[in-house]
């Protein structure tokens, strides 16, 4: 089962797993899939932690010292998911050192309700990295317009940064730009360039739900199915792009590394797709694919890897976005509901996991 995922790895693409919970670390089922699955890395957001927390008794003695504490419940979840952060990191840190601090990164989220707000979000991820304090953390800003210039300030004071909720052209070029200002004055403030990583999370399968929608309303089956994968590659077009200039030349001689596109969102929605197309059909050198479990098992046992399936086919991706918006379907509104659909969503899992914690903490209390 592990020569799929090995031959993916030797393409050059980084295997992450999406999720994490306190029951897959303290099983060891983590280390297994580092060992046996070529994963190097983690990423979490706010729906993860609120599906852990909401099953199984592995948070149980943790809660129960923070009621008889009588912790704030703000405080009580950041104790309890940098916990489980800190611990991924130590399992991780092998693959760290051995790639030299390029992987064995896991990623914890701000709290999403700052995503429109600046100041606080850089203040809240300066905490994260504080609280957390592993090398192999990676902070997720989301890319929102206030996003930006915080992704800037967060590199500019050292910190590594997990770029996340990014789903249009435009909004990446952004984030590229944010980084290499972040790293200027990180140089500026005499920052080692070579110990920041980031990766920006480009969204998937969400893209071609929500073209897929609008599609079936004009009557349009042909185009079904190809956008999210079609978005990716020109993504990946621009990262080529923007990585080849003399801005990045002056940045990569100082020190720094590339900030590597990473596909989220690569779980298949649509059950008529194959399970393993938004992994088989996105496969180029520097680039991490942070998969669901179901999607990093249906990789290992029947996904397609034929090489780079990205590069020498961005023609091919264009004409896709072209015969969408001839077909009637409007790309930048596509991508600004995607957007705001997304910060909507982990607010909700934010309530929803600061629910769950509220309620562990009052029954331990009582």
């Amino acid at each position: 089962m592990s020569d799929i995922l090995k031959a993916l790895s030797d393409e050059g693409v980084s295997i992450w797993l999406d999720d994490i919970s306190r029951e897959r670390l303290q099983s060891g089922n983590l280390a297994q899939l580092i060992k046996e699955k070529h994963v190097v890395g983690v990423t979490s957001n706010p729906t993860i932690f609120a599906k852990a927390l909401s099953k199984g008794s592995a948070y149980d003695e943790q809660v129960r010292e923070l009621a008889v504490r009588g912790v704030d419940l703000e405080e009580g979840v950041r104790a309890i998911t940098t916990y489980d952060i800190r611990w991924a990191a130590d399992v991780l840190r092998p693959v760290y050192d051995r790639t030299d601090g390029v992987d064995g990164r896991v990623s914890i989220e701000v709290d999403p309700r700052l995503a429109h707000d600046t100041e606080k979000t850089v203040a809240e991820a300066k905490a994260l990295w504080w609280l957390v304090d592993r090398p192999n953390t990676f902070i997720k800003i989301p890319a929102t317009l206030a996003g930006l210039p915080a992704i800037t300030e967060t590199l500019a004071q050292g910190i590594s940064v997990n770029v996340t909720l990014i789903f249009s052209l435009e909004r990446y070029g952004q984030v590229i730009d944010a980084f290499f200002e972040g790293l200027e004055k990180a140089r500026a403030n005499g920052h080692d360039l070579s110990k920041i990583e980031s990766v920006a999370s480009f969204f998937v399968s969400r893209v071609d739900s929500e073209i897929d929608k609008r599609l079936d309303k004009l009557g349009e089956t042909e185009l079904k199915g190809k956008a999210g994968i079609a978005n990716a590659r020109l993504a990946y077009a621009l990262f080529e792009e923007k990585f080849g200039t003399d801005r990045w030349t002056a940045l990569k001689d100082a020190g720094a590394r590339p900030q590597r596109p990473l596909w989220a969102s690569t779980g298949v929605k649509n059950p008529d797709y194959p399970d393993t197309m938004y992994v088989d059909e996105l496969v180029a050198p520097q680039e991490v694919n942070t998969m669901p479990e179901a999607t990093l098992d249906a990789t290992a046992d029947h996904g397609r890897i034929s090489g780079n399936t990205i590069q020498g086919r961005y023609d091919e991706a264009r004409r896709h976005l072209t015969a969408l918006k001839e077909a009637g379907v409007d790309y930048d509104d596509v991508v600004r509901v995607l957007e705001e659909e997304g910060v909507e969503k982990f607010e909700a899992s934010w309530k929803e996991l600061l629910d769950t914690v509220k309620g562990e903490l009052e029954a331990k209390a009582g």
